[in-house]
This record gives structure tokens, C-alpha cells and sequence, in this order.
């Protein structure tokens, strides 16, 4: 009887070692990366700005696409202004919302009004936000007007991320 209690006593010291090493595993574990999506109507300035600037700021915190509902060429002077603030542009191009993994999103950010009035429906619960900014290539002026408003707008966008991102640090440091 004796004999019973030892292995069933060795048994249970067995399946508690296991489990604090599979407890102590998921908490070593990296968090999932937060998955963004950011959409505007034509994914060749704001959107693709935002993205670079997002990955740039963010490093690989999070998973971040962008994406057009009419998508067009990513316009050279956002490419530009992009590579004046030391911001990479490798691997940015323009894309349709539905070339784009729409599953399990975190955060869907449209940064124009009409992309937000066109989103195509997009499964899933995921935090909806709304930066409106204004859009560069309508600007009508000279060279020198024109990318003066695309830098504009990228330090819009800039500040807007980096406000952002260190409000989710601030909250996630809290609930620590």
C-alpha cells in the first residue's frame, strides 16, 4: 500500500514539474504582434507614409500593412519625403484592400474620409479609428508648394503614430 501512495505522490511531483515549466514557457513566450491595417483610397501617399513611418517607429512591435480601396502608383514625392527623415521605403507598394491578410486584425486605421466611407467589410473585432490627412497630390502649386505639403503631411502623420504608440506603452506599462 505503502508502495501505491510513493508512486502516486511521484506521479503528482512529475505533473507539477511539468506544469510550472509549461506555465513559466507561455510567460517567456513573445507577445503576438499587434496587427494594423491602415486603408486609404488610393494606398499611394498617406496610407504608405503611415505604414513606413509606423515600422520605422515601431520596429517589429507590430505587424503593419497598408492597402487601398482604388488603388494607384505610390507617388514619388511620398517615397521622397520618406527617405529625407531616414525612413525606409524598402517593400512599399501599392496595394487593394483584398491583396492584403484582413484576418485577425487588431487596429484598421483609415486615413481619409472616403476610404472610410468605402471600407469594404472587414470580419473581425478590431479597434476602428479615423485619422483624417490631408491629401498631398491634390495640391495644385509649384515643385517646391507641392513638397512642402508632403512633408507637412508626413510629420502629421508622424506625430499622430508616435502619440499613439506611446499611449499604448503608457497603458500596457500600467497594466503590468
Amino acid at each position: 500500500m505503502k508502495l501505491g501512495y510513493v508512486v502516486i505522490a511521484a506521479a503528482v511531483g512529475i505533473a507539477s514539474i511539468f506544469a510550472v515549466s509549461w506555465i513559466m514557457n507561455q510567460h517567456n513566450k513573445p507577445r503576438p504582434r499587434t496587427r494594423v491595417l491602415i486603408l486609404c483610397t488610393g494606398n499611394s501617399c498617406r496610407s504608405i507614409m503611415a505604414e513606413a513611418i509606423w515600422r520605422h517607429l515601431a520596429g517589429d512591435r507590430y505587424e503593419v500593412q497598408s492597402a487601398g480601396t482604388h488603388p494607384k502608383t505610390v507617388h514619388p514625392l511620398a517615397l521622397r519625403v520618406l527617405a529625407e527623415r531616414g525612413i525606409s521605403t524598402e517593400g512599399l507598394w501599392s496595394k487593394a484592400v483584398d491583396e492584403v491578410d484582413t484576418s485577425h486584425l487588431d487596429i484598421v486605421i483609415t486615413v481619409c474620409d472616403s476610404a472610410r466611407d468605402q471600407c469594404p467589410y472587414l470580419p473581425g473585432n478590431f479597434q476602428r479609428l479615423h485619422w483624417p490627412f490631408d491629401d498631398p497630390p491634390a495640391y495644385q502649386g509649384t515643385e517646391e508648394e507641392k513638397l512642402a505639403v508632403f512633408r507637412r503631411v508626413r510629420d502629421e502623420i508622424w506625430e499622430k503614430i508616435a502619440e499613439f504608440l506611446q499611449t499604448e506603452a503608457d497603458a500596457s506599462a500600467r497594466s503590468r
